[in-house]
């Protein structure tokens, strides 16, 4: 009668099965940490007077809000990080040319099903697409778990998110997430981990499902998970060099709450400022004129993210009145994007495009936006301020959105370009 989250605890603290609300004491497999609480995790683990890592070879650090550094600040930080890694005789270290943390952690295969992954940045949830129990951590529980492998975690209740029947032309995953924001809310999934079920889920590729776990926890999940496949395994060989163990659902699990979503009426839904729940369909809001379009982050700055701006995008130009960037999430990605001539699309239609890294999504060095300025973005967040001036306004969407509304100038109903 167990979930996968459930599974996965047990197993990883040694029990054959827990409950909802039961703390335990579990084993990590791995556990990363960006620049930003990557220094602040090491002082919380050296004020245990602990001095090294329990684990060379299952810690590492990543550079990707910031890269390049922007300012002095920023540059001692990474100076630090640098340091550190080297100290530790860190066996993996991502420096500036790495790309986003949660794009680069499964393309080095750090990520396998029945995991547990703990890493000290709120979109870690983004792994539960490969079958593994991912959450975010602070800095120093951050800390305890580098110095020991281990970690206390209280066992979540599970909600089922079952979607089912096939998207239509330019609706994608992104509406599918943004669509349960809007029937849970912000703080409906507090602590509770968001399984992701049905034939929808099943027909996703990967990184679509990596757009649904990563935001999770903007729905207050303790993380996002879905049950590993053929797609899975594909998308790992050759990249993970061991054995794992997938984990499934029992088929009598309990869960505290079941959302179904009819895919195959969902239209593209928009994410207002500034709350991810304050979601309307696109029809509801089309004609809003927008200043800029972000197409990226660790949600949407995959190959398939970029190749359906660019399809949309083909032989056209960008609204005059609109700036696009687009940031591939690795080099992987910008290598397969450049192959298949999607860079070279989005820049003949006018796009900036900017080296792997977090880049506009929070705001750190690329596409600031000014007092009153309105952006369409595919990333996770629209909070006030998150990506600029307090007084700038984020609406959330989906690639195909936002790549149709590049090119009218205000928000636009992707299946009508």
């Amino acid at each position: 009668m167990s979930t996968i989250s459930e599974k996965i605890l047990a197993a990883h603290s040694e029990q054959k099965d827990v409950t909802p609300g039961e703390i335990v004491k579990a084993k990590i497999d791995f556990a990363f940490m960006p620049a930003l609480t990557a220094a602040l995790s090491f002082h919380a683990m050296y004020d245990m007077d602990i001095k090294k890592v329990w684990d060379k070879d299952k810690v590492t650090i990543l550079l990707d809000h910031i890269a390049p550094a922007t300012n002095i600040k920023n540059a001692t930080l990474h100076k630090e990080c640098r340091e550190i890694a080297k100290e530790q005789n860190l066996k993996h270290f991502y420096d500036i040319n790495s790309g986003v943390c949660h794009q680069i952690i499964p393309e080095k295969g750090h990520v396998y099903p029945g995991m547990l992954l703990v890493g000290a940045d709120s979109h870690t949830c983004t792994h539960g697409a490969f079958g593994a129990f991912a959450t975010g951590i602070g800095s120093t529980d951050m800390g305890a778990a580098i110095g020991t492998g281990k970690l206390w975690f209280k066992v979540p209740e599970t909600i089922k998110i079952n979607a089912e029947g096939k998207l239509g032309d330019r609706v994608m995953s992104k509406d599918v997430l943004l669509k349960s924001a809007k029937i849970l809310g912000a703080d409906g999934a507090t602590y509770c981990a968001l399984e992701f079920k049905g034939s929808t889920i099943s027909d996703m590729s990967i990184g679509a499902r990596m757009t649904l776990c990563n935001m999770a926890i903007e729905l207050g999940g303790k993380t996002g998970i879905c049950e590993p496949d053929q797609k899975t395994f594909d998308f790992l060989e050759g990249r993970v060099d061991h054995e794992f163990k997938p984990v499934y659902a029992d088929t009598d699990a309990v869960y505290k709450q079941t959302v179904e979503i009819d895919s195959a009426r969902l239209e593209p839904q928009v994410a207002c400022p500034h709350a991810v729940d304050n979601v309307k369909p696109v029809t509801e809001v089309e004609g809003k004129a927008i200043n800029q379009v972000f197409i990226g982050s660790c949600t949407n700055g995959r190959l398939e993210d970029l190749s359906m701006a660019a399809e949309i995008m083909k032989g056209k130009k960008i609204h005059s009145d609109v700036r696009v960037i687009a940031t591939p999430a690795s080099p992987e990605v910008y290598y397969a994007a450049m192959e298949h001539e999607v860079i070279k699309t989005l820049m003949d239609a006018g796009a900036v495009i900017c080296n792997p890294s977090c880049s506009v999504c929070f705001g750190g060095n690329h596409g600031i936006l000014a007092p009153g300025e309105v952006s369409l973005s595919t990333s996770n967040r629209n909070f006030r301020g998150r990506q600029g001036s307090t007084e700038s306004f984020v609406y959330l969407s989906s690639p195909a959105t936002a790549a149709a509304s590049a090119l009218t100038g205000v928000i636009t109903d992707p299946r009508e370009a």
